[in-house]
C-alpha cells in the first residue's frame, strides 16, 4: 500500500546530504573525540568542535562553548530543568510552566514537585497560547525557573517566549524553552528570544535520531547545572561519555541545510497546510482546527471532527500516516492533554488529529489525504 507520510511532527526522514556528512565518523574517522593524544584523535575532535560551531551559529549563539550535546530534546529538557534544580546556588524552589507543555517538560516539573519543589502549572487560552502577563504574574520572590516551549508539537502554536524571557530576566529567574519543533519551520535565535536554556532536537529537522543539544547561555554570574550523569567530565562537565560524533555532525549538517532553505520550505509547506485546511472546511461540516488563532508553524494542522473518534478515524486511514497528538504520548489512547487544557470538551478533542507537513510532500498528496479524511469522516458519522 502507497502510504502518505503526514507525521513530521513526530520525525523526519534524514536527510541525504546530512547521512553523507556522517559516514565517514562510523568507520573513516572514528577515533575518539577525547584521544586528542595523536593525530585521528585530534581530527575527531576538530570535527566534534566544527559541528559545535555550526549549531551555535545556527541560533544565533555567541559562542560554540554555549552548545552541549546531547541525545536529543527529552535529554536536553532533563539536563536544564534538573540541572538548575539540583544546583546548590539555585535560589527558591518554585517552578512556573505551562499545561501544554511536552511531556518532557510537564513529567520532570511533576518529577521535581515530589522532590520538595513548588509548582505553578499555567492555562492557556482558547487557541493554546500563553499569555506574558499571566506568566508575570505567576512569578514569586521565591521562583527560580520558568519553561515554556517555543512551538507545539500538537497544534503547532508558537508562543510569545522573548515578552516572557524579558519579564522573567527583569526579576532575575531563569528561562528555559523547549524549541525542538522549531528548527527548519521558523527561525530560532537565542539572542532574540532571550532564553537562558534552549533545548534541540535532529530528528525533528532531518536530522538523525539520538542527536539533540542544550544552548547554556555564558552570562555574569555564570549560569550553573548539576550533570545528570558523570565519569569523564566530557561536555564540559555536563554530559560524561564518549561524544557520539556522527550524531552532533549529523544534527550540524541538519540545521545548516534548515537554515539555508528556511524561508522557502516555511512559504512551500504553509501554501500546502493552509489548502489541506480549506479542503477539509469545504468537505467537512462542523470541523474546528485547533490553535488558528494563534500563530503556528507553517506545516502543522490540528483538526477535531465532532461526532468522531480519533482513534476510530485513523485506523480507517491505513494509507495515511497520520496522528492524534504527541507521539511520545501514543501509548496512552486518551484526549489530547493539550487540547483538554485549551478548552476543548472531552469528546471534541477525542476526534481531532494531528497532520505535520513536511518539505517532501506534494500538493496532489495533501489533496487525496484531505479527501480519504474526508471520506471516512461521512463514512463513520453514517
Amino acid at each position: 500500500m502507497d502510504v502518505i507520510y503526514l507525521d513530521f511532527n513526530a520525525t523526519t526522514p534524514c536527510d541525504p546530504r546530512v547521512v553523507e556528512a556522517m559516514l565517514p565518523f562510523f568507520n573513516l574517522e572514528f577515533a575518539n573525540p577525547a584521544s586528542r593524544q595523536h593525530g585521528p584523535g585530534r581530527a575527531a575532535f576538530m570535527a566534534l568542535e566544527n559541528a559545535r560551531k555550526t549549531v551555535a551559529q545556527s541560533i544565533g549563539a555567541r559562542s560554540a562553548t554555549e552548545i552541549i550535546f546531547t541525545s536529543g530534546a527529552t535529554e536536553s529538557n532533563n539536563l536544564a530543568l534538573k540541572g538548575v534544580a539540583n544546583d546548590p546556588t539555585t535560589r527558591g524552589r518554585h517552578l512556573i510552566t505551562q499545561a501544554t507543555e511536552h511531556p518532557a517538560v510537564l513529567e520532570v516539573m511533576t518529577r521535581l514537585r515530589t522532590q520538595g519543589w513548588d509548582l505553578t502549572i499555567l492555562g492557556v487560552d482558547k487557541d493554546g497560547r500563553i499569555d506574558p502577563e499571566v506568566v508575570a504574574a505567576a512569578i514569586r520572590s521565591d521562583t527560580a525557573l520558568i519553561s515554556i516551549m517555543l512551538a507545539n508539537n500538537e497544534t503547532g502554536v508558537i508562543q510569545p517566549i522573548a515578552t516572557i524571557a524579558e519579564a522573567a530576566h527583569s526579576r532575575g529567574i531563569i528561562v528555559h524553552c523547549d524549541a525542538a519543533q522549531a528548527p527548519g519551520k521558523i527561525p530560532v535565535d537565542v539572542g532574540k528570544l532571550g532564553v537562558d536554556l534552549l533545548s534541540l532536537s535532529g530528528h525533528k529537522c532531518y536530522g538523525p535520531k539520538g542527536s539533540g543539544a542544550l544552548f547554556v547561555r555564558r552570562q555574569t554570574p555564570p549560569l550553573r547545572l548539576e550533570a545528570l550523569q558523570h565519569g569523564g567530565g566530557h561536555e564540559q562537565d555536563l554530559r560524561s561519555g564518549t561524544p557520539n560524533l556522527p550524531a552532533a555532525v549529523g544534527l550540524a549538517a541538519a540545521l545548516q541545510l534548515a537554515d539555508g532553505r528556511l524561508d522557502r520550505t516555511a512559504a512551500d509547506v504553509g501554501n500546502l497546510r493552509d489548502h489541506f485546511e480549506d479542503r477539509i472546511r469545504d468537505t467537512v461540516p462542523g470541523v474546528v482546527v485547533n490553535g488558528e488563532g494563534a500563530p503556528r508553524l507553517p506545516n502543522t494542522s490540528n483538526i477535531a471532527f465532532p461526532g468522531i473518534d480519533g482513534e476510530a478515524l485513523m485506523a480507517s486511514l491505513p494509507d495515511l500516516a497520520i496522528s492524534s497528538g504527541s507521539a511520545c504520548a501514543s501509548v496512552h489512547p486518551e484526549p489530547s492533554k493539550v487540547l483538554l487544557a485549551m478548552g476543548l470538551p472531552k469528546k471534541l478533542a477525542a476526534g481531532a488529529l494531528r497532520i505535520s507537513l513536511g518539505r517532501t510532500n506534494t500538493a496532489e498528496e495533501v489533496q487525496r489525504a484531505a479527501l480519504r479524511i474526508a471520506e471516512e469522516v461521512h463514512r463513520l458519522r453514517r
